[in-house]
């Protein structure tokens, strides 16, 4: 089928029928052709961002994966370090704003304000482990252990100007609270 135009061209005379039918051949292969081919490198740089998408995917699984094994051996310290602390002497020690009580027995109270030994989160409870435990557990996860007297970096450097104006008055160690 024609379009008017073609057809107006025709009666006028300004054009040949085989011209007509030449330029209707050549729009109708546009219409059904296929659409161009996509430049080659597209397709190489799809895989090059996968290829790097890929590999930021693998070293966050390493990174997780290295985070649980710290968390297992730091684990594994504490059960295999563990001192018993069973007692009837309540030991009183802050913990994220809250005072917590640990039942130990008199022996261990000079150790633990030496800083011969360290009080531990294990799980939902606290644990008491040596001070070479705790040196072990600070390099894998120090977020878990709760106090340690011996420990380095006890005390932040800003607040040693104030621990100056108070080393006048020393207090005991085996106060109880």
């Amino acid at each position: 089928m024609r379009n008017p135009l073609q057809d107006q061209l025709l009666k006028a005379g300004l054009v040949k029928k085989g011209q007509v039918d030449r330029v209707a051949r050549e729009q109708a292969k546009q219409r059904h052709a296929r659409a161009p081919a996509e430049p080659v490198a597209a397709p190489e740089d799809a895989r090059r961002s996968k290829a790097e998408h890929d590999r930021a995917l693998e070293a966050a699984r390493k990174a997780e994966a290295m985070a649980r094994e710290k968390i297992a051996q730091a684990r594994q310290i504490i059960q295999q370090q563990r001192v018993r602390h069973e007692g009837e002497s309540p030991y009183r020690f802050s913990v994220d704003g809250m005072i917590r009580t640990l039942l130990i027995d008199d022996s261990l109270r000079p150790r633990l304000a030496s800083g011969a030994l360290a009080i531990v989160r294990d799980g939902e409870t606290c644990a008491v482990i040596p001070q070479a435990a705790a040196a072990k557990l600070r390099e894998r996860a120090p977020e878990l252990i709760l106090l340690d007297h011996g420990g380095s970096g006890a005390a932040p450097a800003a607040a040693d100007d104030e621990a100056d104006c108070y080393r006048r008055f020393p207090v005991p160690d085996d106060l109880v609270w």
